[in-house]
């Protein structure tokens, strides 16, 4: 298995730290609103990238955080005239609903950054013993960027070259740094924010101090996979790089996986533009599984462009699985029980090839739209060589291949069947009843009249199918 790591800028071969276990952390929402489409993308992707490491007989610890203190969260409570925890509570539940909609499985462990201060001052205080670390006279603590010499090995930025040349990426509060590019640690309360005792001063944690800690307590100093958004390289994970290793004393992640940005209609994201969606938007409008199966449709180091067209071509290709499915159950009601033909299971073999093909994708850096277009195949294969004819065995073996592979993609393709109301079921009876008593005029008034209320009938050798208009 090959997995392209940001850190050395290639695929490399995927070796766990201990064998058969796979660490894995993945930077999560903060929690201030309802989460949109772009942060789904590394929901859904390293969802998927988790499922398919399951598959393959590793057992995963899979942490993913969130983050519930925050400007943001701070600013809508004042808002709001409530506590910031009444804020991140109600979108952690909701960002929990939307995940299920989508499918997520939930994580190991989903730590809140409020729960894990005392990690915090613990880490900051190693920091500042080993010299990696210094507080300022109104209690701020900054990281010395300096001090850690391979700072800029993630992102493959250059200390000076930040600091002549991209002031935009300085952080504030230059007058009490020793060097410009040092990042918080610890700040100081403002009037009205939640805050924390600490030896330097009454305040909160900086934003990158919250996941090292978390990553550290709940997966270990040493991790095999930490995985976000591309727009998390710089400054975020590499500052927890620098962070982690200089307190630790040991490499921090083994392999860094980020996904590419989501735009829409070839535009950025953005609430003044007027393009903005939340995931409960597109709910309204789609099933939640086109929106997963829309975000896997292209390689997640791959950009990603949203549009009505594009969404209705994954509800297609999404249609074409799920009704695969429904066909395989509506031959296996009336097919012979008893074991395989020769026949059949020399095409069940020639099956499994579609099944080695979506590995040989999934095993190339996870490429999602390969391994799904072998899932395409592996449906055409199906609706050629499967009639009336074939035994259960082989209809049901046929329809294990097409879930086992849907699942590793998190797509949900065996859909509750709906049950008819009884005067519905008793007209397509009745429509039966007529047809084999060659009355044909009644069996298409009835025809008429069920498609009148929203039912399509297909008449096929197997029996009548019906679906809703």
């Amino acid at each position: 298995m090959k997995i392209y790591n940001t850190l050395s800028g290639r695929k490399e071969e995927f070796v766990p730290i201990e064998e058969g276990k796979v660490s894995m952390y993945v930077c999560g929402p903060t929690v201030y609103n309802l989460i949109h489409i772009g942060n789904a993308r590394p929901m859904l992707v390293f969802d998927t990238v988790r499922r398919y490491m399951e598959y393959k007989g590793y057992d995963v610890n899979f942490v993913s955080n969130f983050t519930d203190v925050d400007d943001k969260i701070i600013r809508k409570a004042i808002e709001e005239g409530v506590d910031a925890s009444v804020i991140s509570e109600r979108y952690i539940a909701e960002c929990k609903k939307d995940m299920e909609g989508m499918n997520v499985k939930p994580a190991t462990t989903h730590p809140l950054a409020t729960q894990e201060i005392d990690g915090m001052l613990e880490m900051i205080e190693t920091l500042i013993e080993k010299g990696h670390a210094y507080a300022a006279a109104d209690g701020t603590v900054y990281f010395r960027t300096r001090s850690f010499k391979e700072y800029g090995k993630l992102s493959h930025k250059n200390l000076d070259d930040l600091r002549g040349g991209n002031r935009s990426l300085l952080v504030s509060g230059e007058d009490q740094k020793e060097d410009a590019l040092d990042f918080v640690l610890w700040k100081p309360k403002k009037e009205g924010e939640p805050y924390w005792e600490s030896p330097w001063c009454d305040g909160r944690p900086g934003w990158h101090i919250e996941c090292s800690v978390m990553s550290r307590k709940y997966l270990g100093e040493e991790i095999d996979i930490h995985a976000g958004g591309e727009d998390l390289v710089f400054p975020h994970h590499e500052n927890e790089i620098a962070q982690s290793e200089a307190a630790n004393g040991m490499p921090f992640a083994h392999y860094w996986m980020h996904n590419a940005f989501l735009n829409i209609d070839n535009h950025k994201m953005s609430k003044s533009a007027g393009n903005f969606f939340t995931v409960r938007d597109i709910s309204e409008k789609y099933d939640l599984q086109v929106l997963r199966f829309f975000m896997l449709s292209a390689h997640y180091r791959s950009p990603l462009n949203f549009s009505a067209e594009l969404m209705q071509a994954a509800q297609n290709g999404y249609d074409r699985i799920v009704t695969a499915v429904e066909n395989l159950n509506f031959l296996m009601q009336s097919a012979a029980e008893g074991e395989e033909s020769a026949a059949e299971k020399e095409l069940e073999e020639q099956a499994g090839a579609f099944a080695a093909k979506f590995e040989e994708a999934m095993e190339d850096d996870f490429n999602t739209a390969d391994a799904l277009a072998a899932i395409f195949e592996l449906v055409k294969f199906v609706n050629t060589n499967t009639d009336g004819e074939h035994t259960k065995a082989y209809l049901a073996a046929l329809k294990k291949e097409i879930a086992v592979l849907a699942d590793i993609c998190g797509l949900i393709v065996e859909k509750s069947r709906e049950l008819l109301p009884e005067d519905i079921e008793a007209l397509i009876r009745e429509r039966q009843d007529a047809r084999k008593a060659k009355n044909f005029a009644r069996a298409d008034e009835i025809r008429k009249e069920l498609l009148e209320k929203g039912i399509v009938l297909e008449d096929t050798r197997e029996g009548v199918k019906w679906k809703r208009a």
